[in-house]
């Protein structure tokens, strides 16, 4: 079984939170998959984030808010 490091975004109302997570591969059709660990941390910072608990979020990996574009600048 190979593993590698992948980041996952992760959405919630206007913030991103940018994870690291292990993605593993092997010879089932199944392949490439998270560990039941990276799922539950993308729920854990999804969940966070709906929570307003931005610094329990951030624990996992960078947090950022989104911002609209002034309707000037697009085309």
């Amino acid at each position: 079984m190979k593993q590698r490091k992948k980041i996952k975004y992760v959405h919630e109302g206007r913030y991103v939170a940018e994870v690291e997570v292990e993605l593993l591969e092997d010879d089932t059709g199944w392949s490439p998959y998270l560990s039941v660990e990276d799922a539950y941390k993308l729920d854990d910072v999804r969940g966070a984030i709906r929570q307003g608990n931005l610094e329990s979020a951030a624990k996992y990996g960078q947090i950022y808010e989104l911002r609209p574009v002034a309707h000037q600048y697009v085309r």
